[in-house]
């Protein structure tokens, strides 16, 4: 019997992203009008809406819908806002900014995670997302700043440069350390030389390709 996925995001919706207090409408209702189970590989189709991290190739995940919501929620996006998103991964979170948002700028080092990516939201309709093969653990210098930014994989620190992206009463996301500690951490631009910092909670996740690991100790 094949799965009914209607029902199975419900259930999602209902039982692991409300109890967790995720309450914001607008992330509930684009989360229930986006189809999970389009952006995941399809020997995980059933499994689109477990409370797991999703193996999605070459050692990257998707995020559990829980972390999504979540991160959704923390980021505030409002539809005026221009965002970027750092791994593109399977395209799904990706969607839900641009559904919320008014532009994505998504980057993403594999080929392949991009090219599928691509065709999914285009398969949705999804045309205000640009997707840019790139590298971006260390940093995106691009020129241009956002009132977003998304980190979709973990970071051992936070680029400096990132920061200085953001534009005044812009948001970042980003889960910030190493395993076994890290820490879901939102940082808001107040003016042009001060940002808040505000740790969220523990987490754990893959770190994005190529980052800069910290130095440990030599005997």
């Amino acid at each position: 019997m094949s799965l009914n996925f209607e029902q199975a995001r419900f259930n999602m919706i209902e039982q692991q992203i409300r109890p967790a207090e995720v309450l914001d409408y607008g992330v509930l209702d684009t989360i229930a009008a986006t189809p999970r189970e389009d952006f995941v590989p399809e020997d995980f189709r059933e499994l689109a809406f477990s409370d797991i991290n999703i193996p999605i190739g070459d050692g990257e995940v998707m995020m559990k819908p829980l972390m999504e919501a979540r991160l959704l929620q923390a980021l505030n996006v409002q539809p005026d806002d221009k965002i970027l998103e750092i791994g593109t991964g399977s395209g799904y979170f990706t969607a839900l900014l641009a559904k919320l948002g008014q532009r994505v700028d998504s980057i993403e080092i594999d080929p392949t995670l991009l090219q599928q990516a691509r065709a999914r939201l285009e398969a949705h309709g999804i045309d205000n997302a640009s997707l840019i093969e790139g590298d971006g653990a260390r940093g995106w210098d691009d020129g241009g700043n956002y009132d977003v930014i998304a980190i979709t994989g973990s970071l051992p620190s936070l680029p400096e440069g990132l920061k200085q992206k953001l534009t005044v009463g812009g948001r970042l996301i980003a889960i910030i350390g190493t395993a076994p500690v890290m820490e879901v951490t939102l940082i808001t631009r107040l003016s042009d030389d001060q940002w808040t910092t505000d740790a969220l909670y523990e987490t754990e996740l893959p770190a994005l390709r190529n980052t800069e690991q910290p130095q440990g100790f030599v005997f």
